[in-house]
C-alpha cells in the first residue's frame, strides 16, 4: 500500500472529494474538516485492504479500481465503481471486521480515520461530519439492501425450479 499523509484543506484536495458523488451535495467546509481524517490509498492487485476479524477504523471510498469482498475465503461482493463504500459496519457498530477486503487491480481508495475526530477541531464539527457519514452510509445501504433482496428472490427462485426438478427425477 502506498498512503498519503492526512490530507490537507485546500481546493485541489476538495475537488478530488467532489469527484465522488455521495460527497457532490456537502458543503465546502464540511469537505475541508473531513480532509483533515482522510488519506488517500493506493493498492497492487490482490493486497488486503481489510481483514475479517480486525479492528482497524477505516472507512474507505473507492476512487479508482476495483474490490473484492470475502466472507470464508468466497467472493461475496465486488465494487467497482467511483464511490462505493466499503467497511461502513465497522463504523455502525464497532465490531471487528465481518469480512476481507482486497483489491482487484490497481486499486485508490480515499480512507477516512474515524477514529480521529479529534483532529477536525470543534467537537460540534465532528459531530456534524459524523452525521453526514451515517447518511452517505445510509443511502448506500438501502441500494444494497434492495440489490440483497433481489439476489434472494432469484436465489429462491432457483430453489424452486432445482427442487421441481428433483422431485420429477425421484418420482
Amino acid at each position: 500500500m502506498i498512503e498519503s499523509k492526512y490530507l490537507k484543506d485546500n481546493l485541489a484536495n476538495i475537488n478530488r472529494l467532489y469527484a465522488i458523488p455521495a460527497f457532490k451535495g456537502i458543503e465546502t467546509k464540511d469537505l475541508g474538516q473531513l480532509l483533515k481524517i482522510c488519506k488517500i490509498r493506493q493498492y497492487a492487485d490482490g493486497e488486503k485492504i481489510i481483514e475479517e476479524g480486525g479492528n482497524d477504523p477505516w472507512l474507505y471510498f473507492i476512487m479508482a479500481g476495483k474490490v473484492q469482498v470475502f466472507k470464508k475465503g468466497i467472493v461475496i461482493h465486488t465494487f467497482n465503481k467511483v464511490g462505493d463504500i466499503f467497511g461502513e459496519k465497522r463504523f455502525l457498530d464497532n465490531f471487528t471486521r465481518a469480512e476481507t477486503v482486497s483489491s482487484d487491480g490497481k486499486t485508490i481508495c480515499l480512507a477516512i480515520d474515524t477514529s480521529a475526530k479529534a483532529r477536525i477541531g470543534p467537537e460540534a464539527a465532528a459531530d456534524r461530519l459524523v452525521k453526514i457519514l451515517y447518511l452517505i452510509i445510509a443511502e448506500f445501504l438501502s441500494v444494497r439492501l434492495r440489490e440483497a433482496n433481489e439476489k434472494l428472490i432469484k436465489c429462491k427462485m432457483e430453489n424452486i425450479v432445482l427442487r421441481a426438478k428433483l422431485e420429477d427425477l425421484t418420482s
